[in-house]
């Protein structure tokens, strides 16, 4: 990593206010006798975030980083487990996108938790690449299996089905259209849900009484629509009604 630690640690944390207003995130400074005495402000050493059941803490020292997640119940820590950057960087990610969910009521602010932070979960992680897409799509099935419920799963088969009898039909912008729709749209949806803590996208409740599995179902529902709208027209070559289409997505996707 070339970024300096501190700085690494002051943009986290901005992010994580940025991604979720609700946020509870703190630094801890590190000062010498001659900052304290000159007034300098000194170098941020760590990060923690807490949340309704875990608390994120990520420290830099001797070199090295140290990351921790804590089991939190009641306010009291019931267990820790020490875990290097990657996965500490993962679970710091999920956190901050459960808060933006809670705080907003919408599972959909999750997705755009993780815009605003920058942080990837890794090359494996629901990814449809450009110059394949119709493989990608398989693999994005296979991994759809084991990591969001089973009823999804169906879901985006019949998704992906309709996407792969669209893309050898469409051209031009609709061509586009469709396979935005497999690299990004549909990616992006279970890469949001599949990162966030896996008891609080079952059971935790958003504003509405619903979960972020509700939510993600509704998401699969209208990218359902979409793609069965996409493949009808590319079969008909109605390159209008699959413009159209990506209007809709656009609003309900790039929001």
């Amino acid at each position: 990593m070339s970024e300096e630690p501190g700085a690494f640690l002051d943009r986290l944390a901005a992010g994580a206010r940025r991604a979720s207003s609700a946020a509870v995130v703190d630094l801890e400074v590190e000062r010498s006798l001659g900052e304290r005495l000159t007034g300098k402000p000194g170098r941020t050493v760590a990060i923690r975030l807490d949340g309704p059941d875990r608390r994120c803490t990520l420290t830099h020292a001797r070199g090295g980083w140290q990351g921790e997640i804590a089991r939190v119940v009641g306010g009291i820590v019931i267990a820790r487990e020490t875990v290097a950057l990657g996965p500490w960087l993962d679970a710091f990610a999920a956190e901050v996108a459960a808060s933006a969910a809670r705080a907003t009521g919408d599972a959909a602010a999750a997705r755009r938790a993780f815009a605003v932070l920058g942080l990837e979960q890794g090359p494996s992680a629901f990814t449809v690449d450009r110059d394949d897409v119709p493989r990608g799509l398989d693999a994005l099935v296979s991994e759809a299996r084991s990591r969001v419920p089973a009823d999804a799963v169906e879901t985006v088969t019949r998704i992906v089905a309709l996407l792969q009898a669209a893309l050898p039909r469409a051209t031009g912008d609709a061509a586009a259209l469709v396979a935005r729709t497999a690299t990004v749209y549909l990616p992006d949806t279970l890469r949001a849900f599949a990162a966030l803590p896996a008891d609080w996208a079952r059971n935790g409740a958003l504003r509405d009484g619903s979960t972020a599995a509700d939510a993600l179902r509704g998401q699969l529902t209208a990218l359902e629509d979409a793609a069965t709208r996409m493949r009808d027209a590319a079969v008909a070559d109605d390159a209008d009604a699959l413009l159209l289409n990506g209007l809709f997505l656009e609003q309900r996707f790039e929001a």
